[in-house]
């Protein structure tokens, strides 16, 4: 099949802020000669792929399945020429190809990961990779920043595609599929299962890292335990204390803007969900002696991260990438071999139970995404314009096509204190 011979526009281009987005709506500078090797890498790796690729003026690439719709080819290549990966999520948001599934295709994608780029190019990943800013750095500073970054961006727009409970982590599920309505329940199953695990009980001394909005720290004070919960966001803070005293446990429950690195006292439990991910490597010693520090003795931490495999991480660490840039500035996914390495090497802490559930976020970003989709003319009536709301269509997206294809995965880890002599 042929596709069409011009590219309808693109979607955000009538009202799109340049100053905003000032490499959306510009073309990035890139040589023909670096330009004409991306195309000729990517069309290799497509045409090895189980999908259709379908170029505007061209003919398709592919093994067939989900469709990959290359609306303007010249900058699509150009884009990748000039930034890799970046350059794959920035022509999406451009309207540059777009895919009816497109979940299909980054699983594909995902799928696939390790062999894209042939091997003589990966051992010179060092050249052609950017290299992240000095900026996003987790320092105490950095760490503000960046998690303000994303967190900070409206209580309002998380409202609109996360459940009632406001968790915006992975949920546990009974069964798949999951509908919407269930989430509330699983996101429930999900704390209660680290609080489990965390020995969570009456007169328990807990803190908790990273508040997110409030509802761990409300279900643990249910339970009769004492709680701080430090954030880095003011909007997450603010709405949390508010959530917290709605539910009558203001007295219980201590909300602190504090990096976890200044936190002092001793706790009995220390519950931290998907916090480990924004640390950064260099700072993962420092994480887990501070949680190793805090932590009374015969206590327990409970854990939930999602992590990604070892090789990948070696591969990737220092790598700038389209996340990195527009969604989580600062934040790397650890690897369980990672976890254990730190661990091991700079705490007494030991990892004594893990429970893996990578489908159960699969299902969870999925729904977000079909709630993040459905609700496009509320994100429009926040201030968030249509290039926003396809950089967070590609970001749920992504990030689902990761569990879905096994190159991510999410777990829950209860450590404990191996005690010496």
């Amino acid at each position: 099949m042929t596709a069409p011979t011009s590219a309808p526009p693109a979607e955000h281009t009538p009202g799109t802020d340049p100053q905003r987005w000032p490499d959306i709506i510009e073309q990035p500078r890139a040589s023909r000669a670096r330009t004409a090797v991306a195309e000729r890498i990517v069309r290799r790796a497509l045409g090895r792929l189980p999908l259709r690729a379908r170029l505007a003026g061209g003919d398709d690439i592919g093994l067939g399945g989900p469709l990959m719709d290359i609306r303007d080819p010249d900058a699509f290549f150009r884009r990748i020429g000039a930034s890799g990966l970046i350059g794959f999520g920035e022509s999406y948001m451009a309207g540059e190809w777009d895919a009816p599934d497109l979940v299909g295709v980054l699983t594909v994608l995902a799928d696939n990961v390790a062999g894209l780029v042939p091997r003589p190019l990966q051992r010179l990943r060092g050249i052609w990779a950017l290299r992240r800013p000095a900026a996003q750095l987790n320092t105490p500073e950095g760490s503000r920043d960046n998690i303000s970054h994303h967190y900070d961006l409206s209580n309002e727009l998380f409202a609109l595609f996360l459940d009632e409970t406001l968790s915006y982590s992975s949920a546990v599920f009974r069964g798949f599929p999951a509908e919407h309505d269930l989430l509330p329940a699983a996101q429930h199953r999900k704390i209660d299962r680290l609080l489990d695990a965390a020995g969570v009980t009456e007169g328990t001394r807990l803190l908790e890292i990273g508040t997110g909005w409030g509802e761990l720290a409300v279900r643990a004070a249910a339970r009769g335990a004492r709680v701080v919960t430090v954030t880095l966001s003011a909007e997450q803070r603010e709405l949390a204390r508010a959530r917290i005293r709605e539910a009558g446990y203001a007295d219980r429950v201590e909300v602190r803007l504090s990096d976890y690195r200044h936190v002092t006292g001793d706790y009995d439990a220390i519950v931290s969900v998907e916090m480990v991910e924004a640390v950064g490597e260099e700072f993962w010693p420092v994480y887990f002696e501070t949680l190793d520090r805090l932590l009374a003795p015969g206590g327990r931490i409970a854990l939930q991260a999602i992590t990604m495999p070892d090789d990948r991480l070696r591969a990737s660490r220092s790598t700038y990438t389209w996340i990195h840039k527009y969604i989580f500035p600062g934040g790397l996914l650890p690897s369980t071999e990672a976890v254990e390495r730190i661990t091991t090497g700079h705490t007494c802490l030991r990892t004594t139970q893990r429970i893996r559930f990578g489908a159960h976020y699969a299902e969870t970003l999925r729904l977000w995404r079909e709630r993040f989709t459905e609700r496009a003319a509320e994100v429009d009536a926040l201030g968030f314009d249509a290039v926003f709301r396809r950089m967070w269509t590609f970001y749920l997206a992504y990030s689902e096509a990761g569990f879905r294809s096994g190159y991510l995965d999410v777990q829950q880890l209860l450590l404990t204190r191996e005690e010496t002599t």
